[in-house]
């Protein structure tokens, strides 16, 4: 299982994740997507997390082609995210 997880810093945080909402649509309709979000961080105005589930690093590759646009890319002043290979889970 693959984890993708971290944080976006961007200008306008709610223009940026209305304009997100295709996306992750597609990723959740996308093959090997166990889940996929983008939200708003409680504290940090500025701030957007980052969390998606995918079965296999090809899944990950396949879905996510050249990255983001250039309108995205504009307004994201920071990034941090991170992939993890997970080798076991243990459900709580």
């Amino acid at each position: 299982m693959i984890i993708v997880s971290g944080t976006l810093h961007v200008n306008d945080r709610d223009r940026y994740l209305e304009s997100c909402d295709e996306v992750i649509r597609l990723a959740r309709a996308a093959p090997g997507c166990i889940d996929f979000h983008l939200s708003a961080d409680r504290l940090d105005a500025d701030r957007i997390n980052v969390f998606e589930q995918w079965e296999t690093v090809a899944d990950v590759e396949t879905f996510r082609g050249s990255g983001p646009g250039d309108d995205q890319s504009a307004v994201i002043r920071d990034a941090a995210v991170d992939q993890h290979d997970i080798a076991s889970t243990t459900r709580l």
